[in-house]
């Protein structure tokens, strides 16, 4: 954890402190404290075959490259932060010659997207987002409406990953990509306005991050008579430590706690089959 922590918080698009400030106080007191809670946390949603995350992402890329062999295209895939890295992926790719690079952020931000360019360089092809692609839509609806189909219609809330809203004031979408997310995936299921609500989760530190807040959102909703809800992260295409730990864990414990009855988590995309014919649309597509 500390290792991971330590690249990942280090990154410059992540936090946008200037280093001479941040990286003392990562080293000095970040690095000694926040590894443990972060490893409790991890230990909570952990599966016999390792981190969810990097499971589903292994899996999407089997069942994607699989798809894309018969058109003559090979699959690698990676993680910015960890192992396997961009550079192990790449080389797995060295042999190939035009390179089209999809990073796994749906909604573009330059603390994500922009970060996968840093490593990358200028040369390779990136998408830069497909958070109104046509495929990641109906994905995201497939999901859903199994969902509703099994457990019937509730209050719909996309809890979309967080971002400091100094961020957007200076320019960065992703505030816009996550709202026309919604919008567009609301529109699809036939929600009417009152059916669904859009949230930001997993704040860090003490600047403001994108508001409302999930979590406050989820009590809010509890206190004010819904008896249940159904939460959709459409900003993570597998699940991991903030859709299994904050939202299915802590995410239901605050809305029970508020007086809600039944709260669900729904699944990311995954290996649903309508994701990894999307991922095939999105990558022959092209940036």
């Amino acid at each position: 954890m500390r290792r991971y922590l330590a690249q990942f918080l280090a990154d410059p698009r992540v936090v946008q402190l200037p280093r001479w400030l941040w990286l003392p106080l990562l080293h000095g007191i970040v690095l000694r404290t926040r590894p443990a809670r972060s490893a409790a946390k991890y230990a909570a949603i952990w599966t016999p075959e390792g981190s969810p995350l990097a499971v589903h992402s292994k899996r999407q890329a089997h069942l994607l490259g699989r798809i894309l062999a018969e058109r003559g295209i090979k699959v690698a895939y990676a993680m910015r932060y960890g192992a396997p890295s961009i550079g192990a992926g790449l080389a797995q790719l060295k042999d190939c010659g035009e390179l089209v690079v999809l990073p796994l952020y749906p909604q573009y931000s330059r603390s994500t997207t922009e970060s996968v360019r840093d490593v990358l360089g200028p040369k390779p092809a990136i998408v830069r987002s497909f958070h109104d692609h046509p495929a990641y839509i109906a994905a995201l609806a497939a999901v859903v409406q199994r969902h509703w189909t099994a457990h019937g219609k509730a209050k719909l809330l996309m809890s979309f990953h967080g971002l400091p809203k100094r961020a957007v004031d200076q320019g960065d979408p992703y505030q816009s990509q996550c709202v026309a997310t919604a919008k567009i995936l609301a529109g699809v299921l036939r929600l009417a306005p009152a059916e669904y609500l859009v949230s930001f989760q997993s704040r860090f530190g003490a600047a403001e991050w994108l508001q409302p807040y999930t979590e406050p959102t989820l009590r809010e909703l509890a206190r004010s008579g819904a008896a249940r809800v159904d939460v959709l992260c459409p900003g993570f295409v597998s699940d991991c430590l903030e859709t299994l730990e904050e939202i299915a864990i802590e995410g239901r414990r605050s809305f029970l706690a508020a007086g809600g009855q039944e709260f669900h988590a729904l699944p990311c995309l995954n290996e649903a089959p309508e994701w990894i014919v999307a991922m095939a649309k999105i990558v022959e597509t092209g940036p």
